[in-house]
């Protein structure tokens, strides 16, 4: 299956989020790994409302204090990263309504961006405006097309997780729409998973794949995905992907946020998250399954 891509991940320093009545609050905690998790039940139905207690942390089978637990619909910052290779072109309409579908069932107190790319990434919100949460001003960030090229979706990636360093939230997301395999960038699938664990962010990548292109690759996008605890969807049409759009902004408000203290001794763990509730019978979860850890000297 090509690269180690599991053990790419890397998460260093990140923020705490302690939610408060009235108002969020952000501390800083050098060793704070934290971890995303959606909870389903045996008929695969999201399971929400659960409390910390029900929850069990192990790294490398051991079992972990969670020192930092968010229930579901926690704010995130996200950035909408869109392919504009000249292929995307008749897809262009789906792919705007699409992505602010996502923007507007997504909680209200999220802080978006957007990045376009073909043969490289660039910007699409105002110049000096990094992140906004009006839907009017993403929807024609969003609107911003430069039709033509070839695709550098890792490039575009890596970029974008760059620009999470400014984020006020410490839970990131990244929604990627394309349609074609990665045939230009500088950077590597592995430079992207590692880029994800140092920004703490999740990848969820929609491809509209056509079977006729040489440079798709839906395995190594699903790997991407998933190994920053995110998913990737394949819609047979880009009709389908306003849908799929308005359900990852679901997906994302449902799942829990919990932090652990990590190591420092640069090497990869194992991550594994137990969920046990009387009311609904047996659990399962779905998250990250590591992360490599930083050095005491970083």
């Amino acid at each position: 299956m090509g690269f180690p891509i599991g053990q790419a991940i890397l998460v260093a320093a990140c923020a705490a989020i302690s939610l408060g009545f009235s108002q969020t609050t952000i501390r800083t905690d050098v060793n704070l790994v934290q971890v995303h998790v959606k909870v389903t039940d045996k008929q695969g139905r999201i399971v929400t409302g659960l409390e910390k207690q029900a929850f069990e942390l192990l790294v490398d089978d051991a079992k972990q204090e969670i020192s930092v637990f968010q229930g579901e619909d926690a704010p995130v910052t996200a950035g909408i990263v869109i392919d504009n290779s000249a292929s995307m072109a008749p897809k262009r309409k789906d792919v705007i309504e699409a992505a602010t579908e996502f923007a507007r069932d997504s909680n209200r107190r999220d802080q978006m961006f957007v990045v376009h790319f073909s043969d490289r990434p660039r910007l699409g919100l105002p110049e000096g405006q990094p992140f906004t949460d009006e839907i009017d001003v993403l929807k024609a960030a969003i609107s911003k097309f430069h039709l033509g090229g070839t695709t550098a979706l890792n490039d575009a990636l890596t970029r974008a997780m760059t620009h999470l360093d400014g984020a006020a939230y410490s839970r990131r997301i990244l929604l990627a729409i394309t349609d074609g395999g990665d045939n230009s960038s500088t950077a590597q699938p592995r430079d992207v998973v590692v880029a994800a664990g140092k920004s703490s962010a999740a990848i969820f990548a929609v491809g509209i794949f056509d079977d006729s292109d040489e440079d798709r690759n839906p395995v190594v996008l699903k790997q991407i995905a998933e190994a920053t605890g995110g998913a990737a969807f394949f819609p047979k049409s880009s009709a389908e992907v306003p849908g799929v759009c308005k359900q990852i902004a679901r997906e994302i408000r449902q799942e829990y946020t919990l932090g652990f203290a990590g190591a420092t001794d640069g090497q990869y763990h194992s991550i594994r998250v137990v969920a046990r509730d009387q009311n609904h019978g047996p659990l399962q979860t779905h998250t990250r399954s590591g992360y490599l850890a930083g050095s005491g000297s970083d």
